[in-house]
Parts: structure tokens; sequence; C-alpha cells
């Protein structure tokens, strides 16, 4: 009996002994009977693939969800504010501007129209809308309303005639004061030669550039001519931008002379005379 009891304690031992490795190759034998139960369909696999390719496209051109795709190089006169606002940017019309209106299926109502004072503009048998303000596109979109119950669905294009020109303004102790055509990169020191140069009573060691920023405010800049030409050296020769206005003062011997007789001055300026 005790021979007995000894061979049961060892069977039981090693059943014991071999579980682990018993469960871990049932767990082997589960997947493998399943899928050759289930065989994978190879169109089904092609297409997951395909998908997951155009997913992984999709993310690398930036098209997600919610996000409009990229067009560049395309004119929407819209930017990233965060890098400087419209990158860019169309022409937008103002006042005094010229466009022709044409009528592709109804050139009876071509017409060219201007701007007026007010920012309107006069539509033939339409009466008048907003153009100040708005790009070619906008305002294409503008008459084919205006006409909507006129004509059916018309077919128009919106051309610039003519538009007011970049401009910057001199004055002060110039040799020509007024208004100029800003054509090209210019600098304060090339917009005064081309105003006539300076005046014998011109300061050009404070030289004033006015920027304007908006309708109500504007930036000035002191530039120093004198300097600049003494060492020869323009890198602080500022550039002008459209509607800049240059303006020369005057030095202080020039307004003293105002106030001051000439022979007083006279003698003022030459003492070695007496």
């Amino acid at each position: 009996m005790k021979a007995v009891a000894k061979s049961v304690i060892v069977v039981a031992v090693g059943l014991l002994a071999l579980q682990p490795v018993l469960v871990a190759s049932a767990q082997e034998v589960a997947p493998s009977s399943d899928s050759a139960s289930h065989p994978l369909d190879p169109h089904a696999a092609t297409l997951a693939a395909a998908g997951a390719a155009r997913g992984t496209d999709r993310v690398s051109r930036g098209d997600l969800p919610g996000q409009a795709p990229t067009q560049p190089g395309k004119a929407d006169g819209t930017g990233d504010p965060a890098l400087g606002g419209e990158r860019h940017p169309l022409y937008r019309l103002s006042k005094s501007d010229t466009v022709d209106v044409s009528f592709t299926f109804s050139p009876d109502f071509n017409q060219t129209l201007t701007i007026q004072p007010d920012g309107f503009v006069f539509l033939r048998g339409a009466g008048a809308v907003v153009a100040e303000g708005l790009t070619l596109p906008q305002l294409q979109q503008v008459v084919a309303r205006a006409y909507t119950g006129i004509l059916h669905e018309p077919e128009i294009t919106v051309t610039l005639r003519d538009f007011e020109k970049p401009y910057f303004l001199a004055g002060g102790e110039v040799g020509h004061p007024g208004k100029y055509e800003l054509r090209g990169d210019l600098t304060v020191n090339e917009a005064v030669a081309m105003a006539g140069g300076l005046t014998q009573q011109a300061r050009h060691s404070q030289v004033v550039l006015f920027h304007r920023v908006s309708s109500d405010v504007a930036e000035a800049h002191i530039v120093d001519l004198k300097k600049m030409l003494n060492r020869r050296d323009l890198r602080e020769d500022l550039h002008l931008r459209p509607g800049d206005f240059v303006y020369v003062p005057q030095n202080r011997v020039s307004k003293i002379r105002k106030f001051v007789p000439t022979s007083a001055l006279s003698w003022y300026m030459n003492p070695s005379q007496f």
C-alpha cells in the first residue's frame, strides 16, 4: 500500500508540473484552428491595404477632417494672419477707378463705370451699388445679383480700365513741390531729387517722411540726408510707399530771416568785416 501511495503522489506532482505547458499549447492551437476555419479573403485584404494607404496619404498632405485643402499659388485675397495677413492680395477698387462691364449674351447692357466720390456706381437699369473696397470678382458678383430680375443668369465680365497710379507727395524746401508718380522702388533721397532737390533754406538733416497708417493716423520718420551724403552711406535711406509725404523743413537761419532785418543778419553772419 505504501508503494501505491508513493506512485500516486509522484504522478500528481508530474501533472502539476506539466499544467503550464499544456495551457500554453492550448492557447496556440486555438487561433490557428480559428484562422483555418475562416480563411482570409485576398480581395478584402487588398481593400484594407488600399484604405490604409489613402488614409496615410491624407494625413501626409494635411487634408484632415474640417480642414480646407490647400490651393498653392491661387490669388484668393486672403492669407494667414499670423504671417502678415494677405498673402496674394487682389486689387481693391477706390474712388475714380474705371471698370468695363461686359455681358456675354446681352451686349446691349455693356457699360463703363466710374466709382463716384461716395463709393457707388450706377448700373444701367439696375440702380446704384457700392463698388469701393471691392475686388473685381466681388464687383462681378454684385452686378450679377443686381441684374437677376432683369436678365436670366447673366454672364458678366468686369475688367479694370483705369485706376489711380501709386504716388508720393513732396513739400517744403524742395525745388518743385507737388505730387509725383511712384514707379518702382524709391527712397527719400531719390524722391527729393525728383522734386527738384533741396533749396538753400532747406534743413536737410531733418527731412520728415510721413507714412499714412490709416485714414486718421500717420507715422513720421526723421531722415538725416546730410549725414548720409557726407558719409556716402545710403543704407539708412528709407523706402517710400504709395501715398507717402516727404517734407523738408526750413533751417534755423531761414526762420530767423522772417523777423530780423537783412542788415542785422548780414552783420551777424560776417562779423569780421568790421
